[in-house]
């Protein structure tokens, strides 16, 4: 079982880690880690290449997370496996290792995966990511908002705790990814996706 578990580990890492944003946009001979924000998520890649190239991203890194934990749930009916398989992936998009370990913020990755594990948690996790997107016009404000409701959700929809446990690692990472994105809000900087 051992083996197992290591086994399912070591693909959802290497699922997490292909670069969806870093291949389009290389196709299209462009180093996205050099332009914009330096991000390979899809918010850079759609305002380097444009929406049409952040919407492909958004969908290939939403779905290797989905794939992976619904692999996993067809394989395992145990809460922890399916949740260990999350995590790896989503650390995978994170620490990808045909980027050297570098990698994005994992928003897109973690939509996917919390999409299959607590659809109703998330999809008021996506009410909150838009209103603020609404509101504020800010998409770092706004995942950082949403993942950090994730948790809340989890509880309150009364699931298994290896997802509520799943649910607060992915929000500590996300709070730490958008580190330099909190510190541009503080101070006024922090570029919006759109202007009302």
């Amino acid at each position: 079982m051992l083996i197992e578990i290591l086994v399912l580990c070591l693909i959802s890492y290497l699922i997490g880690s292909i670069p969806f944003g870093v291949l389009l946009a290389r196709a299209q001979h462009v180093d996205i880690r050099t332009q914009g924000s330096g991000n390979i998520g899809a918010t850079n890649v759609a305002r380097v290449l444009g929406k049409k190239a952040g919407l492909i991203t958004l969908l290939g890194d939403l779905l290797k997370g989905l794939f992976v934990v619904a692999g996993a749930g067809q394989l395992y009916e145990k809460p922890i496996l399916i949740a260990l398989a999350g995590i790896m992936v989503f650390l995978g998009h994170l620490y990808s290792i045909f980027l050297r370990f570098k990698g994005g913020k994992g928003v897109a990755t973690s939509l996917g995966l919390f999409l299959y594990i607590m659809p109703w948690a998330t999809g008021c996790a996506v009410v909150v990511f838009s209103v603020s997107l609404w509101i504020s016009g800010f998409v770092s404000m706004s995942s950082i908002l949403a993942a950090m409701s994730m948790p809340l959700f989890a509880i309150y929809f009364k699931l298994p705790l290896p997802y509520v446990y799943l649910a607060v690692i992915v929000g500590l990472f996300t709070l730490q990814r958008h580190s330099d994105n909190i510190l541009r809000l503080i101070e006024g900087t922090e570029s919006k996706f759109f202007k009302k």
